[in-house]
């Protein structure tokens, strides 16, 4: 459970290795044919460009001395045409890449959407909601780059690398040879450092992680904090999750800066040693100004592609922190999902049977234990006992929202974890206890079960809940635009339009859990009437804290000690006089 705090570091469940990056080429390989393209103007652009050197050379030693104007225009012109046409076929390039880095984004943000949209309730009441949106944004955002640019980049430097050593060995080389010494020094620096270069980026995944989690956990609850003043104190906090995220960020920083402040000095040194070597030890006997020009420029050129490849390098140790996030979030096991030879659930009529069930959220802590009952279809039950003792998981595992650990549940004599769970849910209508709005109008809100519904069935579903009065209250009526979560309602209001959505789909069996537990007792009465009719021909289970409200349900269900207490009609229950009368007594004497 600790990895549900914001100022918990995630430590990773499997290491990076190789596997890691043969997925991440699953991505890569459905833009074969752009990166393809892109390579080969890439080449083409580094061929070109380094055949400046060899111009250089030729007018230094040959166009000058003979003093040719006329030639020395020419050289002049063709440099000046290897810089454009190197230019435009970069350009090209990087609008290519560009929308390849873009379709790589896209590809990957869809297969975790879709995947988070499949894995159980279990796996968002064990995470801030922080923690999983910074994968699919930030972290995505990350490794794209290195994903598209990074791998052609990577191959293209290489390349370069071996155009550049067959020019310079071509001009001279012992002076080749002295460029080339300074790669062992590099090689050393990055053996040395790479291992901490890694844990120091990881060390930023999780501190962005936190603070993310907590800023949204801080917007979320915003009202709250006002009303208890918290503010000074959750400044506080933010700002030693925002300095942990510093501290690591600059840590992780100073090993980024020193591959390249590596290569800048080796490259000055080398271009140092190739004019004294060549004019000092050497002289001009055996290699020409020109031909010292020439080196000193493919020097230059030779350890570009070294510090680029060291940049990608890095690039590549930062988006190996943010792979491992993503990676895991994919693998997190879908453990409610249809089995291989799953079924469609035919058309139900309701009866409902739980056979033997025992549940747990955590291993050896169950919350149901043998639990056994059968409703008959058009059955009204309602269930009813203390906070904590298991009324919603008993309606969450009817509609399958998690596995039950021993046992079975039947609808209509089919065992639920046998068919599809789009054709079990299809078939009934669910109101949670947290009436959630999305950011919409009302119309689209109360549409969102059933988008093909016509307007005249979701003002009917409205009135048999008693929201069509105060939705035509407003300037817009139906077509009002609501915030996420519906700030602009009242909590009674939400949960009426969340019951309007849960009845326009029309279902066989109706889930209501304390679908009343914010609407006055006028507007409850009101509702009650509309409720008796939707009723009528329905499987029902209500959950209720407010007794008045389950009087008339054909059964009632004492859910305690891991299972049913109590069951029978309201009177059959009074007259026993055990724990649902108790119950109902202590509310009578409190109203």
């Amino acid at each position: 459970m600790a990895r549900n705090r914001f100022d918990v570091d995630e430590d990773l469940e499997s290491p990076f290795d190789l596997a890691h990056f043969r997925r991440a080429m699953v991505y890569i390989r459905k833009q074969k044919k752009p990166m393809i393209l892109a390579f080969t103007l890439s080449a083409l652009s580094a061929a070109i460009g380094l055949s400046a050197p060899l111009i250089l050379q030729h007018v230094v030693d040959v166009t000058i001395p003979e003093k040719a104007h006329g030639a020395l225009i020419g050289w002049s012109a063709l440099t000046l045409v290897t810089i454009v046409v190197s230019v435009i076929l970069a350009t090209i390039r990087s609008r290519i890449m560009t929308r390849v880095g873009q379709d790589i984004i896209f590809e990957i943000r869809s297969d975790l959407f879709r995947h988070l949209q499949d894995l159980p309730f279990k796996y968002y009441d064990d995470r801030p909601q922080g923690k999983i949106l910074i994968r699919v944004v930030n972290y995505v955002n990350s490794v794209s780059d290195v994903l598209s640019n990074g791998i052609i980049n990577f191959i293209l430097e290489i390349v370069n690398l071996i155009f550049i050593a067959a020019f310079m060995f071509a001009v001279n080389v012992k002076l080749s040879l002295i460029i080339l010494a300074g790669l062992p020094v590099f090689l050393a620096v990055m053996l040395l450092i790479k291992t901490r270069q890694r844990r120091a980026w990881q060390a930023v995944s999780n501190k962005s992680s936190n603070l993310n989690a907590y800023l949204q956990e801080s917007i979320s609850g915003i009202r709250v904090t006002q009303i208890f003043t918290r503010e000074e104190h959750n400044e506080g906090i933010f700002t030693r999750l925002a300095a942990s995220f510093r501290t690591v960020w600059m840590r992780a920083l100073r090993y980024n800066l020193l591959i390249p402040f590596t290569v800048d000095n080796l490259s000055t040194l080398v271009t140092a040693a190739i004019f004294l070597v060549g004019l000092l030890a050497l002289g001009p006997a055996e290699v020409s100004f020109g031909v010292i020009l020439a080196m000193s420029s493919y020097a230059a050129r030779f350890w570009q592609p070294i510090l680029n490849l060291s940049n990608l390098y890095n690039s590549f140790i930062n988006a190996v922190a943010y792979l491992e996030r993503i990676f895991e979030t994919l693998d997190e096991p879908v453990t409610v999902t249809d089995v291989p030879d799953a079924k469609a659930l035919p058309p139900v009529r309701g009866d409902v049977a739980f056979d033997n069930v025992t549940f747990a959220y955590d291993p050896g802590l169950n919350i149901l234990e043998n639990l056994s009952f059968n409703v008959k279809a058009g059955e009204s039950v309602a269930l009813v006992g203390p906070t904590g003792a298991g009324k919603t998981t008993v309606v969450n595992l009817i509609s399958r929202f998690y596995n039950v650990t021993e046992g079975a549940i039947r609808i209509d004599g089919h065992d639920i974890s046998l068919v599809t769970l789009r054709s079990l849910r299809s078939q009934m209508g669910i109101m949670l206890q947290d009436s959630f709005i999305f950011s919409g109008t009302i119309l689209d809100n109360i549409r969102y079960g059933k988008l093909d519904a016509t307007e005249e069935e979701v003002v009917a579903a409205a009135k048999a809940v008693c929201a069509d009065e105060f939705i035509r209250e407003f300037e817009h009526g139906y077509l009002t635009e609501v915030n996420e979560r519906g700030s602009k309602l009242s909590q009674g209001q939400r949960q009426l339009i969340s019951f309007a959505r849960t009845l326009l789909a029309d279902p066989r069996i109706l889930i209501l859990d304390e679908a009343t537990s914010s609407i006055d007792a006028r507007t409850e009465r009101l509702v009650q009437q509309g409720l008796n009719e939707l009723l009528k021909g329905r499987t029902s289970f209500i959950i209720a804290h407010r007794l008045s409200t389950v009087k008339n349900c054909d059964r009632i269900m004492y859910v305690s000690d891991k299972g049913i207490a109590e069951s029978g009609s309201h009177d059959e229950l009074l007259a026993k006089r055990g724990l649902y009368h108790r119950l109902y007594t202590a509310q009578k004497m409190e109203a």
